[in-house]
């Protein structure tokens, strides 16, 4: 399975987890699709992103330090036109690693939303 399909599954596992491609119609002629990009969000604010060349998953971490442990272990380099909060790791992470960022970038993300809207969203265990 590749990174794309192993972060699609699990992204879309998660309560209230949504994808889209905002960036479908930049750059598109009218015979050309072009790659897509995977971008997954809660709540509307995004934690995980395919791109649509770049092999590898970027992620949101706790904090700049966190990116660059992971930078500095060798799982991932800067993810490029994020802040220095995202890592993108590596197309060969490891299913566990690659699960426990994508729950933790989620995880992040859904707890920065409002009240009001993490409210509304379906429960999340873990």
């Amino acid at each position: 399975m590749t990174t794309r399909d192993l972060t699609n599954k699990i992204c879309a596992s998660l309560p209230g987890s949504e994808n889209s491609d905002p960036w479908k119609d930049v750059g598109k002629s009218a015979d050309h699709d072009g790659p897509r990009h995977d971008v997954w969000k809660i709540g509307g604010k995004m934690y995980a992103c395919v791109g649509s060349k770049t092999p590898g998953v970027s992620v949101k971490t706790d904090s700049i330090e966190t990116a660059q442990m992971l930078i500095d272990v060798g799982l991932g380099t800067k993810a490029p036109y994020f802040h220095r909060s995202w890592v993108l790791l590596n197309e060969d992470v490891d299913e566990d690693e690659l699960r426990h960022r994508l729950i933790g970038a989620y995880k992040i993300i859904r707890g920065k939303l409002t009240k009001k809207a993490q409210a509304a969203l379906p429960p999340f265990e873990g």
